[in-house]
């Protein structure tokens, strides 16, 4: 439930949390909802409920364990801002992130709304990135409900990227990640939404990281854009080695 992880913005994942329910356009073909059915038929007791949402307290201070510094993706197999799981079990979760403070932890949520509501109410030290997944135009309010969280560091995921997203304030936003979908039924990235959202970045001086172009085999599509990787992280990094 915690490991090495091939996302190109990460390190490493830290599943306290597992299972979610699907929400917007961006869920349609989850890729953790299908990788935990995957887990569920192999027998792997973290997922005897399938893609439930559980709790594993056993898992809750397991960074703690861990003495080498690394950038950790919370929860990639869950939302940690999803109304099932209560508010005390996700202060547990941010106090252990406080505690390991050599760790970079980085926070997704579609859930923007009781981030919203809860984040006034949670540590936030450097070491805690908060972001919001931002699939399309209908969705981008959450940009506007991360704005107000008082974490350092405030980033956008917007992937799968569904369509264009032509007009972004990034007012108070650090930094930007876009890929296209991948895996079967994977829907199509424009190039020009991508190249849309780069110029804004570099207009508006937040990091650009592109993640990929997605497809069914996303190996064959890459990462290269305008004939480069695009690898840009927040100014205010916490180095890690």
């Amino acid at each position: 439930m915690a490991t090495t992880s091939s996302i190109e913005w990460t390190e490493a994942t830290w599943n306290p949390v597992t299972g979610c329910t699907k929400l917007s356009e961006g869920c349609r073909h989850c890729y953790a909802a299908t990788m935990a059915k995957r887990l569920h038929a192999m027998g792997n007791h973290r997922y005897k409920d399938g893609f439930k949402v559980t709790l594993h307290h056993d898992l809750v201070e397991l960074p703690l364990q861990w003495k080498k510094p690394r950038k950790i993706f919370v929860n990639s197999m869950s939302d940690l801002f999803h109304k099932d799981i209560p508010d005390d079990f996700i202060f547990r979760i941010f106090e252990t992130m406080e505690k390991a403070s050599w760790h970079t932890f980085q926070i997704l949520t579609k859930r923007s709304d009781r981030l919203a509501e809860l984040a006034p109410h949670l540590p936030w030290p450097k070491n805690i990135w908060q972001g919001v997944s931002v699939e399309n135009e209908g969705v981008s309010f959450r940009i506007d409900d991360l704005r107000n969280v008082p974490a350092h560091i405030r980033f956008l995921s917007l992937e799968p990227l569904l369509g264009p997203l032509d007009y972004l304030d990034l007012t108070d936003i650090h930094w930007v990640i876009v890929g296209g979908e991948s895996g079967a039924g994977a829907r199509p990235m424009k190039e020009e939404w991508v190249r849309s959202i780069k110029n804004q970045c570099e207009q508006q001086n937040v990091p650009f990281f592109f993640k990929q172009w997605g497809g069914v085999q996303k190996h064959r599509t890459g990462r290269i854009l305008d004939n480069r990787t695009y690898d840009e992280y927040p100014a205010q990094i916490l180095m890690v080695t």
